[in-house]
């Protein structure tokens, strides 16, 4: 099994999970956890059928670790977001199997982002979400400004940006920000039943739904029907559907490979 600095990675009954492994810094994101995270979730990408991303101790991610750059007259923020956060978020948007992010506490700034970089946000009541960058002169980034108006509306991630106000996971739930948000004594059972559920699911139609959701952002209508079509067409071909089919017709539970 792979073994990391800064994060610890499991892979166990198909579900992969990245855990952020600096509690003392509250999982401040350094250059070194960015690269193991990135090398940690093309890994699972290839050995798991489902990659969750959570938090050691009481945060998630609390951002970039601003003690990780040196002086700040030698800091290239548009080098250290082209270099290590595009290949980091693109490992993780770009993932064929779905991917999960457990916020178990606080998720600020790029740590916000970086959770919203997965399929399915899952937060505890008590988390919160803080577009931070305001505050020290910055604009959200970590692919703050893609997500926040798609999920919550524009009027919102404009608000959310500009007073850098924290968003409660209930807040980030009513407003389409995140999945869901559950009670903290049930987080670690529920998300890890939802972990569960999906890696025993159809694989191949989970890669095509996500291809089909993302792509619906830039397509038009006959775009999108064309690809929904070659898409079915893909997911007809593979022995889960032959199977969901025989298990809805003799009334029982699927067995799917993931094939």
């Amino acid at each position: 099994m792979k073994t990391y600095q800064s994060i610890r990675f499991t892979l166990e009954d198909d579900v992969a999970v990245i855990t952020l492994n600096r509690p003392d810094k509250m999982n401040a994101l350094s250059g070194l956890m960015r690269a193991e995270i990135t090398d940690a979730a093309r890994f699972a990408a290839r050995k798991a059928r489902i990659l969750v991303l959570t938090g050691e101790g009481a945060a998630f991610c609390s951002g970039q670790d601003l003690s990780d750059t040196g002086t700040l007259d030698d800091l290239d923020l548009e080098r250290v977001l082209r270099d290590e956060y595009v290949p980091m978020l693109r490992a993780i948007m770009e993932c064929p199997i779905p991917t999960i992010s457990a916020v178990n506490g606080t998720a600020a700034g790029a740590g916000a982002n970086l959770a919203l970089a997965a399929d399915v946000v899952i937060a505890t009541q008590s988390a919160k979400f803080v577009q931070a960058f305001t505050r020290i002169g910055l604009i959200p980034d970590a692919g703050g400004t893609y997500w926040l108006p798609r999920q919550m509306g524009a009027a919102k991630a404009m608000g959310a940006a500009l007073f850098a106000e924290p968003i409660t996971a209930q807040q980030a739930d009513d407003w389409g920000m995140i999945w869901e948000a559950v009670a903290d004594d049930a987080f670690d059972a529920h998300w890890r039943g939802r972990a569960a559920h999906l890696a025993n699911g159809p694989t191949a139609a989970y890669a095509g739904l996500k291809q089909a959701i993302r792509e619906s952002w830039e397509n038009g209508l006959d775009d999108q029907l064309t690809l929904e079509a070659q898409l079915q067409g893909q997911c007809g071909s593979t022995r889960d559907f032959k199977e969901g089919v025989v298990a809805f017709l003799d009334k029982r539970p699927a067995n799917f490979e993931g094939r």
